[in-house]
């Protein structure tokens, strides 16, 4: 259990980092946008913003800063990983995981996704973006980190035997 909780503590570190950054990943995403052309569709999955990196994305700040949204991204996807071979889990865990894995899917369609209070991520997006582009990508790492955090608060009111016999 330890080391999955040092997992998503430097997990949160890596999104602070990033968090401050935000303006500038929004900026990457808006010249990604304009180099593909496609300024109409919202931004709606981690496989989008992989695509865009790969394909349209023409300067290295901008080629930085997905780059680390996709490494959070990669690093939640293993630490649902983790928390599997953890312990078989209660039906509250496993639903928790569930959730966490679907969102970090490649393919899970972010863009009704928003983070509600105490994140204000989507709060310092202007009207238009939050609701029209941006607000599901940048919803994205906080609403599974809650719900990693809680996905640890669950298994640890579980008795040690469960946990231990699921890490064997």
């Amino acid at each position: 259990m330890n080391e999955v909780k040092e997992f998503l503590r430097n997990i949160e570190q890596s999104y602070k980092l990033f968090q401050q950054q935000q303006f500038t990943f929004i900026a990457a995403l808006e010249h990604c946008r304009e180099n593909a052309h496609d300024k109409i569709r919202p931004i709606s999955s981690i496989s989008q913003v992989q695509n865009y990196m790969e394909h349209y994305c023409n300067n290295s700040t901008d080629n930085r800063i997905l780059q680390m949204f996709l490494k959070l991204c990669s690093e939640m996807s293993k630490l649902c990983q983790q928390f599997e071979s953890l312990h078989p889990g209660t039906p509250a865990t496993n639903n928790i995981l569930e959730k966490c894995k679907i969102l970090v899917s490649q393919s899970n369609d972010l863009s009704s996704l928003r983070a509600r209070y105490p994140h204000d991520v989507v709060n310092h997006l202007s009207c238009d973006e939050a609701r029209n582009h941006y607000g599901g990508v940048v919803s994205l790492i906080p609403i599974t980190l809650d719900l990693m955090k809680e996905w640890i608060a669950h298994s640890e009111k579980l008795p040690r035997k469960a946990i231990q016999h699921g890490a064997t």
